[in-house]
């Protein structure tokens, strides 16, 4: 058992949240009880549990304190942080601030790793974001161009990614090319409209500070003073990856983002976010960031699920080396 106190009564109950909700949440995520009198909390269960759910809360006590606009999301992000980095200090992690959405919510890591990413996107010109959907890597990123931009350190954003079909065909589609490749770069429409407000995000983009645009479309260009971001990546092939990395001109960074688990290109195609990863790895100016399920950002379901077909997959190859050593023998 411990018992925290509070000094701050207004901070206390911004904690609790309305009707205790945010101590419901840490109940049901670490399996302890923690009973509210007051500004004094009591904790009790297992030894581990409870300090990791009392140093969660008087961190987050403390981001309270300082101005951070707590947001229920942030309570399983700490748990999760803490549970696996105990001595993790989470000022270091929520009050990095990437940048400030149109609807005042404050977009910031929500775990270490996406922490080590978004100062790796800082310090290189060509940073790769890989792990599974949910994580954020392409959100960040989107966060970091538009903060970069609006602090006049680059004059354009290029969002591209490839228009690879994942399990359609695009010629059943209706419309001209432009209207066919559209629905490709929705999510990324939909990360600037959720920073920017979509009038904004609409006015740059027909200004062509913000250009979105297929992969393709970026052969034979040479991109100067832009922060340029390739999505899906793992959908690219190696000559397109060659092509892209090779159009990054001065005053530019580049972030690529994709998932190798989630790769829609034909079978006999190489990835070239896998090729990349193995022939870049040791260049000196590249970052490579990875992501797990840990680091998901999205429905706590989706972490089960990831998790799941990892499972699935990692029992299916454990099987296949099962079969080619019975036909060796």
């Amino acid at each position: 058992m411990k018992e925290l106190s509070f000094a701050d009564n207004e901070a206390a109950r911004h904690l609790y949240g309305d009707l205790n909700q945010n101590l419901l949440a840490i109940e049901k995520a670490v399996g302890v009880t923690v009973k509210a009198r007051g500004t004094t909390l009591t904790i009790t269960g297992e030894e581990h549990d409870v300090e990791t759910t009392a140093s969660a809360l008087n961190q987050l006590y403390d981001l309270i304190i300082t101005g951070y606009p707590l947001y229920p999301s942030d309570i399983v992000f700490a748990l999760h942080i803490l549970e696996r980095s105990p001595r993790a200090n989470l000022k270091e992690i929520f009050l990095d601030q990437v940048y400030i959405t149109s609807k005042q919510r404050v977009i910031s890591p929500k775990s270490i790793n996406q922490k080590e990413y978004i100062e790796a996107i800082r310090s290189h010109d060509i940073s790769f974001g890989i792990g599974p959907a949910g994580t954020g890597k392409t959100y960040l990123a989107v966060a970091m161009a538009i903060a970069a931009f609006s602090a006049n350190q680059v004059g354009s954003i290029i969002l591209t990614r490839p228009a690879v079909e994942a399990g359609e065909n695009l010629g059943f589609l209706p419309g001209d090319m432009v209207e066919k490749i559209n629905p490709y770069l929705r999510p990324l429409h939909d990360a600037l409209n959720d920073m920017l407000g979509r009038e904004r995000a609409k006015e740059l983009v027909e200004r062509e500070i913000i250009e979105i645009a297929p992969l393709a479309f970026m052969r034979g260009r040479t991109l100067n003073n832009a922060f340029v971001i390739l999505d899906e990546a793992q959908n690219s092939t190696p000559e397109q990856m060659k092509m892209f990395l090779t159009r990054i001109g001065f005053n530019s960074k580049a972030v690529i983002t994709g998932d190798i688990t989630q790769i829609d290109l034909p079978h006999d195609r190489g990835s070239g976010l896998i090729h990349a990863a193995k022939v870049l790895k040791r260049v000196k100016g590249i970052s490579f960031s990875y992501f797990t399920d840990i680091d998901v950002v999205r429905h706590p379901l989706v972490q089960a699920i990831i998790r799941a077909y990892e499972k699935k997959e990692k029992s299916r190859k454990k099987q296949e080396k099962g079969h080619e050593r019975s036909s060796a023998k």
